[in-house]
This record gives C-alpha cells, structure tokens and sequence, in this order.
C-alpha cells in the first residue's frame, strides 16, 4: 500500500537531513540529485525545514553557472547543545558540541579515591556547567556518558556494583536534577569505544567485529550486522571470566582471576615482562604495562601504529582531551578495580594523560637485549589469542580490533602478532587491527550516541 502524503513527506524530511548531517550544506540541486526526489518536492520540503528551524541558508555554492549562485542549507548547528562525558574512577572528562558535532568546549578535573560521593558528584556536575556555559549553551539536549561497569538492559541505568565508586551511579541522578530538560543516557565505555571505532576509526569498513580492550582490566565490544549486542543482562563481552588454559584456577561468578583477566589484565603484562627480563622504571603518565609494551614495540623496530608520526598526533589529540593514568599495581589492587560483575572499572584507564597535562613522559627500561623485546610480545600476543580464539570461534566477526592502553601501545607491531597466533588456532579467517581513535574513543563514541539520540528526535515528524 502507498505511504499517505503526509508520511512520505515525514520520510523526504528525514532523508534530506540524515544527508545534510552527513554531508554538510547543499543545494537544492544536490538533495534532488542525492534523495531521487522531483525539484517541486525538494523545493517544498526546504521550504518545509526551514519553516521549522531545523535548517538555514548556509552560504552559496559558488559554481560557475548563470545567474545567481545556489543556496546552500544547512541544518541548525545550535537548534541543540549535547554533552559528553567519560566518567572513570579517577576523575571525568567532558565536551559539549552542536547539533552537528562541532565541538564547542572540552575540559577534565581529576577526582582522587579519597573524595567523598558528595564532593565527587559536585565536582563533576560543575565541570559539566562549566564547560557548557563556555560552549554558549543555555540548556543541553542530551547527555551521552561513559562509565565502567554494567548497564541494566530494562532500565538504562548503571548496575550497583560494590567494584565502583559510589559517585558514578550518583552522578546520573544529580545531571538530571541539574540539566532536568536534558535527555541524560549512560552507556559502558567500551561499548562506546567500538561505536567510535566503527564510524570513523579502524572497524569504519566493518559491519561485523569484535572491540577487545586490553587496560587495568580486559573488556570486549560485540558488533554484529551493523548494531551493538549487549545480552540479555547487559554483559556481553565479559571476557575477563573466560575460562583459559595457562592460569592458577578458574574464575567464580564473583572473581575474574582464574580467567582471561589473569593473563592479558595489566599486573599479568608487567609480570610477563619481568619473566622476561625486561623492567620499567617509572612510565610517568603512561600505566606501566603500557610502557613495557610500547617500548618492546620500539625495541623491535616497530613504531605504534605504523608510523612513530601517526603515534605522536594521536598523543597530541589525547592530551587535549586530558584524563587520568592509571598504574598497573599489584592483583589484588586490580581486583579491588573490578565492578562485582567483574566489568573493569578501568577498561581503558590511563588513555589520557592526567588533567591539565599533556605529552608523554619518558621512561627508564633495562632488559638484556632485543630478542628478549620479541620473545615478550610474541607471549603476550600468545596470550591475547587465545581469549581472541574463543570468541572467534563461536561469533565468526572476521575482524577484531585491540583497543585500551595496551592493545594501542602495541599497534600493528602487536596486532601482527595477534593476527598470526588466531591463524595457527582458528580456521575462521579474522583480521586484527589496533584502534585508530586512541584516547578519546570513549568520548567520541559518547558523542556519536548523543547526537544520534538528539537528531532522532529532533528530526521525527510533527504529529499529525
């Protein structure tokens, strides 16, 4: 059966505006080239958006034509002001953007273990007011955030985990009392992270993939046929519990040691290390077992992600985005990190340098020689395939990305490494990329969600 008119219409609107978001202001030439649509339809349904304050002339095109230049329109960059947040045990990040993405403001504050819910919660709100003030924001749309630990599929909320800090499942609330026009959603970091990474990192060309993020603690995204899974109880990707061979016991429903946390979490990459020979001084802002791993990369004559330049840029953005760097500690110290459903509160802590700081401190090594370097990375990345293996095996994504401050510390040099062992375990052919997005992955993806859920809104047709 046909649409009525005022669907079709509906349907024009929201074509012509998910193509402006994507491709910026165009013409009315370009929409009627771009949607299929007749002229007179194109030009009512500009006639239409604009009426409604969703787009504005933004220009002319500036072809050689006769006559006047075209328009262009393009939407109404400020019609809303979104927030992002990455909320991490030690402090939280922010930005706030336009409607289309543009980012208006970014700021951090660290938040010390000591700091009481009351004073934390504080903190964090007022940095949101902060940055949202300078971004000229009078009221935010909607508020994306990050945080480690389990989302309740049912509710949307933060589970309640003892592994947390009582601020975070605070801090929603108090966002919402404060910005109560705001549509606020939390979502796991390294969830949002693979969301980045596929729509502007290293999984932009798959619609099918695995996110194993390899920081204080392990985690996994799962993306299958373009959409996010998060099981039944929001705990897909719980890796760390994994049974493997190679360890002391078996994990419990209470305890990821035992599992694949035991072998590729960051004391098990420093302990590997020093099995190996190799020692750190102190890492200064980078998490220790990062460094190790970023300098046995070095020490083999890698360079990070292809090229020490590319490296040096992503430090550079991550530094911008500030946030805090997490030591590696002991097991017990790693087990006190974990939520009580064994989520790494840290999965990707140590992705930014401290707040207010920038670059990367050098650090001190000692190891007998380069073979040794090789001979580390070729067991970590044993490691690292043999938890890969198990979910390849049983999801068949044909591509996994390593993400978290040791899987980027590692790049291709690592990556490589990985690819090879899944080829000797597995007969399912799967690529292994290393993350493109670096630090500010879980921000960018916080964004993404946020504007996303804005537009959808803001974009659906009027009542009829």
């Amino acid at each position: 059966m046909p649409a009525s008119p005022s669907t079709a219409r509906a349907i024009n609107d929201r074509l012509a505006l998910r193509l402006l978001q994507q491709e910026g202001p165009l013409t009315a030439g370009q929409l009627k080239q771009l949607t299929g649509l007749s002229r007179p339809t194109v030009a009512d349904l500009v006639e239409r958006l604009t009426a409604a304050g969703l787009i504005e002339p933004a220009g002319e095109s500036g072809e050689q034509r006769r006559g006047p230049n075209a328009k262009l329109y393009g939407i109404v960059a400020d019609r809303a002001h979104l927030a992002a947040l990455d909320v991490r045990t030690e402090g939280v990040s922010v930005l706030v953007s336009d409607l289309v993405g543009r980012v208006l403001a970014e700021a951090s504050v660290p938040i010390g273990g000591d700091t009481g819910t009351g004073p934390a919660v504080e903190q964090a709100v007022t940095l949101v007011e902060r940055a949202a003030k300078e971004a000229g924001a009078d009221r935010l749309h909607t508020v994306g955030i990050g945080a480690p630990g389990l989302i309740d599929p049912a509710s949307g909320e933060l589970r309640d985990s003892t592994g947390l800090p009582a601020w975070h499942r605070r801090l929603v609330a108090a966002l919402q009392e404060r910005f109560p026009e705001a549509r606020v959603n939390v979502e796991n970091e390294t969830n949002l992270a693979a969301l980045a990474e596929q729509r502007d990192g290293a999984a932009r060309d798959r619609d099918t993939f695995v996110l194993l993020w390899l920081g204080l603690g392990v985690g996994a995204a799962v993306v299958l046929d373009g959409t996010l899974r998060r099981g039944a109880s929001g705990g897909a990707g719980e890796i760390g519990f994994l049974p493997v061979p190679g360890t002391t016991g078996l994990p419990s429903a209470t305890d990821c040691d035992g599992g694949f946390h035991s072998l590729t979490g960051a004391a098990a990459v420093v302990d590997l290390a020093t099995e190996h020979g190799l020692t750190a001084g102190a890492a200064g802002r980078e998490p220790r077992a990062a460094a190790l791993v970023r300098e046995a990369v070095r020490r083999v004559g890698g360079a990070g992600r292809g090229t020490a330049g590319r490296e040096e840029a992503r430090s550079g953005e991550e530094a911008a985005h500030g946030g805090r760097a997490a030591a590696a500690g002991d097991a017990a110290g790693e087990r006190r990190a974990m939520t009580g459903e064994g989520q790494p509160t840290a999965a990707g802590e140590g992705d930014h340098p401290p707040a207010g700081e920038s670059g990367r401190a050098a650090m001190s090594w000692t190891g007998p020689d380069t073979a040794a370097a090789e001979r580390f990375l070729d067991a970590l990345a044993d490691r690292i395939a043999l938890g890969a293996a198990a979910v390849v095996s049983v999801l068949d994504p044909g591509c996994v990305v390593l993400a978290g401050e040791v899987g980027r510390a590692g790049g291709d040099v690592l990556a490589a490494r990985v690819r090879d062992g899944l080829a000797r375990m597995s007969p399912l052919a799967t690529d292994v990329r290393p993350s493109e997005l670096g630090g500010g992955a879980v921000l960018r993806g916080a964004l993404l969600t946020a504007r996303d859920r804005a537009q959808d809104e803001l974009f659906a047709p009027p009542e009829r």
